[in-house]
């Protein structure tokens, strides 16, 4: 099954609380959370992946 993880937005500014984020099998080895940018304030430095 290809990965899932649920992350975060930090930004003091920005009202998204938590989504979700479903990879395909072929993602790279090298992609990190850090790659990623938030969906509502565009923020890429503010996230956070939720461990559970």
């Amino acid at each position: 099954m290809p990965a899932t993880k649920e992350l975060k937005c930090t930004s003091p500014d920005c009202e998204l609380d938590m989504f979700e984020n479903h990879y395909t099998y072929d993602i790279a080895d090298d992609h990190t959370v850090g790659d990623l940018s938030c969906p509502l304030c565009g923020g890429t430095d503010c996230l956070e992946e939720i461990e559970l």
